[in-house]
């Protein structure tokens, strides 16, 4: 397993959700609000990794910035159930021993990556839900927010807009605003994580792919770290974190290779979304099936990029 310290070479890549971002859907204040809160959550990832951080400590970094900020569906600005709660998930998986931590329909954490690190650390749970993972919270001292902190009055727009067509689809704009992270460290280690608000308008308790290890989020240090956005039922029909890092694994597909054959598979059950991947050796890649993504990416090298429509 990698852990030396062979040179001072770490990579970062995050993600702000998939969907219909196209330039005629966006407005300039949208774009550039966007690209804002990428290059805010790629600092504070960098900053840790700069220092000799752990990829673990630089993936939940980036997150809980894109947590604070209303561009994205995580956090505050979350999508709001059919009730008009934000239920919140979240999930991070450290590539070193596999271990991992995720929460689901949670309502007053104010940072979720945070909860679902301290399940991690905790170690006797994988995963909590509801109640009980919001009692947990407190009981771990997170730092706790009220709902009037999530939910924003565009997100309570956007739910109106859905019931008035009858209630009988999710997501009316089909941006699916989940965040998430991954990262190589100077140790070689990788780590990845996710969180999200869900989708618009979802009930009895509806949980997606993001918090759930293996489907939205995935980390293993023999092959590769992988979060995931789009739409969450085909991404766990198809294991989607967890298929990736299988066929980097065993197959010796590259990252690239990987994330783009099951992605493949996801479109053929009639998914959309997106992924971004990173591997050991400091290899990096994203790859949607939407019209774009909100992603950046970079690296100890210098090289930065920052991006929402497909053709950048």
């Amino acid at each position: 397993m990698p852990d030396p310290v062979s040179d001072s070479r770490w990579t970062l890549m995050i993600h702000g959700g998939a969907g219909m971002m196209t330039r005629d859907r966006l407005t300039p204040e949208q774009d550039a609000g966007t690209r804002a809160g990428l290059a805010a959550a790629l600092d504070a990832g960098s900053a840790v990794l700069d220092g000799g951080g752990s990829a673990l400590d630089a993936v939940a970094a980036a997150v809980r910035v894109l947590e604070d900020d209303p561009h994205f569906n995580a956090g505050r600005g979350a999508a709001l159930s059919f009730d008009g709660v934000a239920e919140l998930d979240a999930a991070i998986m450290d590539g070193r021993d596999r271990r991992a931590g995720a929460v689901a329909g949670i309502t007053a954490t104010r940072h979720p990556v945070d909860l679902a690190q301290a399940v991690m650390a905790d170690g006797r749970h994988v995963l909590l839900s509801g109640a009980g993972a919001d009692a947990f919270s407190v009981d771990a001292e997170l730092e706790q927010a009220g709902q009037d902190w999530f939910a924003l009055p565009e997100r309570r727009r956007q739910l109106d807009e859905l019931k008035s067509h009858g209630g009988g689809a999710f997501d009316v704009d089909m941006k699916y605003g989940t965040v998430g992270a991954v990262a190589c460290d100077v140790h070689g280690h990788v780590a990845a994580a996710t969180s999200t608000g869900g989708v618009t308008g979802k009930r009895w308790g509806r949980v997606g792919d993001s918090p759930l290890i293996g489907a939205g989020t995935y980390a293993d240090d023999r092959a590769c770290a992988v979060s995931a956005t789009g739409a969450g039922e085909f991404f766990i029909r198809a294991g989607v974190a967890h298929e990736i890092c299988a066929r980097v694994r065993l197959s010796g597909a590259t990252v690239q290779e990987a994330a783009d054959a099951v992605l493949a598979d996801v479109r053929s059950l009639g998914g959309t979304g997106g992924v971004i991947v990173a591997a050991p050796n400091g290899d990096l890649a994203w790859s949607f099936i939407t019209a774009g993504m909100n992603r950046a990416r970079t690296t100890s090298d210098g090289a930065r990029s920052i991006a929402i429509y497909a053709d950048e």
